[in-house]
C-alpha cells in the first residue's frame, strides 16, 4: 500500500486548467485592449478537450468574443452530432424527470 502516491502523482483536473487558461486570456485581452489574437488557439484547445467525450469536427466549434464597454463575453457554439444530442436529450428528460 503505498501511502504517498495519492498525494504526489496527482495530475490536475482538465476543467482546472481550461478553467486557469479561460482566466489568463480574460486577464491578458483587458490588459492589452480589444485584439481576438488568441481565439484560434483557445477554439484548438476547447476542440481537444471536447473531443476527449464527443466525436466532433474542428469546425463544428465555434469562438466569438465581443467587448462592450468594461465587459467582455466569450460565445462558444458547438455542433454536437446527430447521436450526441439525442443522448443529451434523453439525459435532460431523465433529469428533468428526478427533478
Amino acid at each position: 500500500m503505498n501511502l504517498f502516491g495519492f498525494t504526489f502523482n496527482r495530475k490536475p483536473k482538465s476543467s482546472v486548467q481550461a478553467k486557469e487558461r479561460l482566466q489568463i486570456l480574460l486577464a491578458h485581452e483587458r490588459g492589452s485592449g480589444p485584439s481576438a489574437d488568441f481565439l484560434p488557439l483557445l477554439q484548438r484547445d476547447i476542440v481537444e478537450a471536447i473531443k476527449r467525450y464527443v466525436q466532433v469536427s474542428d469546425d463544428a466549434v465555434g469562438i466569438r468574443m465581443d467587448s462592450i464597454g468594461d465587459v467582455s463575453s466569450l460565445e462558444i457554439n458547438i455542433e454536437l452530432p446527430a447521436d450526441q444530442k439525442e443522448a443529451a436529450k434523453a439525459s435532460d428528460k431523465k433529469a428533468a424527470a428526478k427533478g
